[in-house]
């Protein structure tokens, strides 16, 4: 019962994480729920222009590929390495979702630092990167933690549970938490590493607009695409280790 108790207890805070919020937000009523309606329309920029990106990556393959097929051939490898590394051979069936997530978080992340959102004027708040909001985020990782198990449970059966109480059952209560603080540690690292960034950028614009944010900027880029690797090489890794059935 207490496990079962701080098992619940878990999922509850990470449900009362999603209400925290920083600064004003634009909100919609959707039938009963309010939500952040900056969020959803730069989601939906996003989405937009990975669909509008895989559209033109597959509308007329060439035999010898242009330099914009490369491009989107060096991209699908490069995720197919990271799936089979973390997962083994079972990889290819996750590729899409791995995939999903990388390029999602990626354009995500770089949208908030090359994209004009400041000048879109809405009633309350402003337009940022969807990851700067711990709502986004939450979702990512409970959307990873429903992949794994899943995985899990595909492939084993019931008898996917049996890793918890191994190597022996006094780590069962440690073996639960473990899989409701991946969640935690993954939507946590993901917006507090964008947000921080955002912030540093529009405090160094405030005191030195001309010269010092630029730098700061190009370290955003990069720090931002490491965030959106570490976020995709976790994911892939706890579905592999779902599916291995060991840590």
């Amino acid at each position: 019962m207490n496990v079962l108790s701080c098992s619940i207890n878990t999922l509850n805070g990470l449900y009362d994480i999603s209400g925290v919020e920083v600064g004003q937000h634009f909100y919609w009523k959707i039938g009963g729920f309010q939500v952040h309606g900056q969020v959803l329309i730069t989601s939906w920029v996003v989405i937009a222009i990975l669909l509008a990106s895989a559209t033109l990556a597959v509308r007329n393959p060439q035999t010898i590929p242009t330099s914009g097929q490369n491009f989107f051939e060096y991209v699908l490898e490069f995720i197919r390495d990271v799936s089979k590394t973390q997962i083994g051979e079972e990889y290819g069936p996750w590729v899409p979702f791995i995939g999903t997530m990388f390029l999602f978080i990626f354009v995500s992340n770089w949208s908030g630092a090359l994209l004009p959102w400041k000048i879109i004027q809405l009633p309350h708040g402003e337009l940022a990167a969807p990851t700067n909001d711990i709502n986004t985020t939450v979702a990512l990782a409970l959307l990873t933690s429903v992949a794994y198990f899943y995985a899990g449970l595909s492939k084993k059966g019931l008898g996917y549970f049996g890793k918890y109480i191994q190597p022996t059952p006094i780590l069962l209560p440690i073996n639960i938490l473990e899989d409701f603080t991946k969640p935690l540690s993954l939507s946590f690292r993901l917006f507090g590493n964008i947000l921080a960034d955002e912030l540093v950028v529009v405090v160094l614009v405030s005191l030195v607009p001309s010269v010092v944010p630029i730098p700061v900027m190009f370290l955003g880029l990069f720090t931002s695409g490491i965030q959106a690797l570490i976020f995709a090489t976790l994911a892939a890794a706890y579905i592999g280790e779902s599916m291995e059935g060991h840590h």
